[in-house]
């Protein structure tokens, strides 16, 4: 299955498939306290549901560790976060 970047709109779980939009563009961003993007499956404006266990556990250790996942050298990255004031 073909996958899409997807930003988080900010609002809501971000281990929920509509707290996403899809862009078409890669982030720029790297660490931070937020999520910024996912690389997801799916090909229309949400992510497919639901998100994959590989992609729910990347996300709950980027919002842990405010790194991108997976954390492991040269691998793809497939979470990225921002900086985001409370």
């Amino acid at each position: 299955m073909a996958k899409s970047w997807y930003v988080y709109t900010g609002f809501g779980d971000p281990l929920l498939t509509t707290s996403y939009a899809k862009i078409k563009v890669k982030p720029v961003t790297s660490c931070g306290n937020q999520i910024c993007a996912i690389y997801a499956e799916g090909e229309n404006f949400r992510p497919d549901i639901p998100l994959s266990q590989n992609m729910t556990s990347y996300i709950k250790k980027a919002l842990i560790t405010g790194q991108l996942q997976p954390e492991i050298p040269d691998a793809k990255k497939y979470v990225y976060l921002r900086y985001r004031e409370p």
